[in-house]
């Protein structure tokens, strides 16, 4: 059995890589700044998934714009949910989601 490793399944691996990281930061994580993180790394393998897609399908530029697209959206949405970290841990000392939900008890 001979794999070749060509850019394109260098690629997807790459983000299939980052997918598990990202998920398995997302549900290990207790903490408010790492779960964004993990979001983070989420949206830049699906990135890495679309700018593979558009190389692989000849559409390199469409695929390329929609990476663009996503790391603007990407940003305006990290920087809003950081907002509401600090506002989280202003309001209540605390940046654990455990002791966030128990406030509600």
């Amino acid at each position: 059995m001979n794999i070749q490793l060509t850019l394109p399944l260098v690629g997807f691996l790459g983000a299939l890589g980052l997918l598990g990281v990202g998920l398995y930061g997302l549900l290990a994580s207790h903490h408010l700044i790492k779960i964004i993180v993990a979001l983070q790394i989420l949206v830049k393998a699906a990135i890495l998934a679309i700018v593979v897609a558009g190389k692989i399908s000849g559409q390199v530029n469409l695929g390329q714009s929609l990476a663009a697209t996503a790391i603007v959206v990407d940003t305006v949405v990290a920087v809003v949910a950081l907002a509401l970290v600090v506002e989280v841990n202003r309001r209540f000392s605390t940046l654990d989601i455990r002791a966030l939900t128990q406030l509600r008890e």
